[in-house]
């Protein structure tokens, strides 16, 4: 467990990752309380440096006796290094917050959004999962409109950013299309298809179902987060040419009738939302501009007139930020608080 202070020592595995990235700006901009922040990464990174308050911090390479003194850490070095990794660092004491898949559907391990399920936190036994990103952005709208109404089903489609794949596939989307634009051949080396001036509707892995791994995570990780096997969820995970940002799509029946004036109140005074649904000015979420900003953002508020108690909505989010780096920073501060 984590002991009461007033400054932390913080690590970041994997700093040198968007996410990673993402993680040293958080804590920074949040004034997180920091005693020591300390960067650690893959050997080839050893020796790069980065600014956090005014100073230049080094990055390290791991070993066994790195997370010694360290209180928590925010790993963001993908599931292989986590698997490694998070239990040698639980066992020095310190509380590691995984942004990777590894521990996500483990179930001696929370897997928490804060404006959720803070309170899983209470049984974490050193190690605590942050969820997907898609998952992430999708379960702070569900949340109160369950609480309201009881969800039946939900339906989403996500188009997602290149900065979910990491650094590599941005400048490949980068690359592809200076390369289009300028009448040169293109190279697919991240995805199996051209992603610059094209849609993908392939996200990880395809399972015998037909479904993606990203789609089923979708599925697995918001019964895990809203404590309930039987919540249906349906999901089409799509990748887009855009940076950063996710959006998707969300239908959502309930089996109290909400109209979309209600769903627009109850998201508005919900922790984390912001209602941006003026259609007839042409308002509503966009990936442009919700780059750096922590909220969910939601529009297109609707019926489905389809069936008796149906909501259809578009929601957007930083996928870096809420989806990543903001969301494992806020579970840090709800260990604190607890």
């Amino acid at each position: 467990m984590l002991k009461k202070k007033n400054k932390y020592v913080v690590a970041v595995v994997g700093a040198t990752g968007a996410a990673g990235n993402e993680m040293i700006a958080v804590l920074e901009e949040r004034e997180f309380p920091v005693d020591t922040l300390r960067l650690f990464a893959s050997e080839r990174s050893e020796g790069k440096t980065f600014e956090f308050e005014g100073s230049e911090l080094p990055v390290e390479t791991l070993k066994e006796d790195s997370f010694k003194g360290i209180d928590i850490a925010l790993f963001s070095a993908g599931a292989e290094r986590s698997k490694i990794w998070a239990p040698v660092a639980a066992q020095s004491n310190c509380v590691v917050v995984d942004n990777s898949s590894q521990w996500r559907m483990d179930p001696e391990v929370p897997l928490v959004v804060p404006e959720v399920n803070a309170l899983d936190l209470k049984r974490h036994k050193g190690i605590i999962a942050n969820p997907n990103c898609s998952t992430i952005q999708m379960v702070v709208v569900l949340k109160p409109i369950h609480d309201a109404a009881k969800i039946k089903r939900v339906v989403v489609t996500t188009f997602q950013a290149v900065s979910g794949t990491g650094k590599k596939a941005m400048d490949e989307l980068l690359q592809q299309t200076t390369d289009l634009l300028n009448f040169r051949e293109v190279k697919c080396n991240i995805y199996p298809h051209q992603i610059a001036f094209n849609v993908l509707p392939h996200i990880d892995k395809f399972l015998e179902n037909g479904y993606t791994k990203e789609e089923m995570k979708m599925v697995d990780e918001t019964r895990k987060i809203m404590g309930d096997n039987s919540f249906r969820v349906t999901a089409t995970a799509v990748r887009v040419p855009v940076f950063r940002g996710h959006s998707e799509s969300l239908n959502i029946e309930t089996e109290k009738k909400l109209t979309p004036n209600e769903v627009r109140m109850l998201l508005s005074k919900a922790p984390g939302i912001t209602i941006f649904d003026a259609p007839e000015k042409n308002a509503y979420p966009l990936p442009v501009q919700v780059a750096g900003k922590d909220d969910v953002y939601v529009g297109r508020i609707r019926e489905d007139e389809t069936v008796a108690y149906g909501i259809n909505m578009w929601i957007v989010s930083d996928n870096l930020r809420k989806g990543a780096a903001l969301n494992a920073v806020q579970i840090a501060e709800e260990l604190i608080k607890q």
